[in-house]
């Protein structure tokens, strides 16, 4: 593909994913898959090249583009190598004709922008919500030991006591450590947020949203397979990740419980009072996970955030049901909005008497209300809210 006709399959797959964001339609990244796999004329360069513009196009933007060239006529305010490529020449797109308006700049859609700044997210902390990701992996504990494991390229070391970071893209499927079960991908906030938890080795812990299951994983290496550890979900597709991934991790305390919405608290009755620990890692607005998904800031609207702060507060108290007395919840968010972080957990204290919030001693974050905040700008992890919660004895 010539360079401008790699920018013209470029806005095509905008529009595609800008559609998607409006109307609840799949990710960007299975939208590229899906259009590379009906041009399979188009070789891996072309599509590294297409791939890193439609990305390069999304993070330039703030508000949702009304059109995939707009997007990419927005790049073209940043990158000079894109607009001499509006040529028409062959399949590049058409030449930019006066008058022609690029995409807004900016870090989200305006609201949310006012949302984040209200929460101290402003200037470089929102900038660094859209830089690339790094690539966080976790020694697994029940396999290897972080300062002895052996990679087929360096891994540095992070805050997190298990973490390592390594080039950003690198397929680490292809590693026999992977295909053993030693490591696991795992961001280094996520891995912080699993600290919180303080798991101890035959305790009974429940993993309240655990999805395919990456903090499941960490507690049960952080328990040495002693005690039990429920991981709930409703979800179906998501928790039947899980299991392979135990056996290939060697984890065996874990059994997996898929809940129906609504009756939560009634398919988990046996487990009623029982737990030592209960981590809530509740779903949220994602805005700390911006630089794996940065389509997702056009996902969200107020009605969905509203929603989610309901889900959250429910959750929260089928936590409370479940911990034993002088137990503790751990509450999560991929989220750096206070609405469900700090002000989410000065509700549920002022709800619930009796409660209080305990000090987290984690090697990274800064102090955010009763909990921890971790940011991608302070602490270069995904963004994270994380705060322990007490039940009275």
């Amino acid at each position: 593909m010539r360079p401008s006709a790699r920018v013209q399959a470029a806005i095509e797959l905008l529009d595609a994913i800008i559609d998607a964001a409006v109307n609840g339609g799949a990710p960007a990244d299975r939208l590229i898959a899906e259009y590379f796999k009906q041009r399979r004329y188009a070789g891996s360069k072309d599509r590294r090249a297409v791939r890193e513009l439609v990305y390069a196009a999304i993070r330039a933007c703030g508000p949702v583009p009304l059109t995939g060239r707009a997007a990419m006529l927005r790049l073209a305010e940043i990158d000079q190598t894109v607009l001499p490529l509006f040529d028409g020449d062959g399949h590049g797109p058409e030449p930019v004709t006066d008058g022609e308006v690029a995409a807004q700049a900016g870090v989200a859609p305006n609201w949310l922008e006012q949302l984040l700044a209200q929460s101290d997210i402003d200037g470089e902390e929102a900038a660094a919500l859209l830089n690339r990701a790094p690539l966080d992996l976790r020694v697994n504990t029940l396999k290897a030991a972080r300062d002895s494991i052996e990679l087929p390229e360096p891994g540095e070391h992070i805050s997190a006591p298990n973490g390592l970071r390594i080039t950003a893209g690198t397929n680490i499927e292809q590693w026999d450590v992977w295909k053993n079960g030693q490591i696991e991908i795992q961001d280094g906030g996520s891995q912080l947020a699993c600290q919180a938890v303080n798991a101890q080795p035959g305790e009974s812990v429940i993993d309240l949203c655990a999805g395919a299951g990456g903090k499941t994983l960490s507690l049960a290496a952080m328990m040495e397979n002693k005690g039990w550890l429920v991981a709930s979900d409703i979800d179906r597709g998501r928790l039947s990740k899980l299991d392979p991934r135990a056996q290939r991790a060697g984890a065996s305390i874990i059994e997996t419980i898929l809940l129906n919405p609504g009756k939560e608290l009634e398919m988990l009755a046996d487990y009623r009072g029982k737990a030592d620990a209960v981590l809530v890692d509740a779903p949220c607005s994602g805005t700390g996970t911006w630089r794996r998904n940065p389509e997702a800031r056009w996902r969200l609207d107020q009605p969905r955030l509203t929603r989610l702060l309901t889900a959250q507060a429910q959750l929260l108290q089928i936590a409370v049901q479940l911990v034993k007395p002088g137990g503790r919840v751990t509450y999560i968010t991929c989220s750096l909005l206070d609405e469900e972080g700090a002000g989410r957990v000065d509700i549920f204290l002022k709800e619930n008497p009796g409660w209080s919030a305990e000090p987290l001693t984690l090697p990274a974050g800064r102090e955010r209300g009763e909990g921890t905040r971790l940011t991608p700008f302070h602490d270069g992890t995904d963004g994270f809210f994380i705060a322990n919660l007490r039940s009275p004895c």
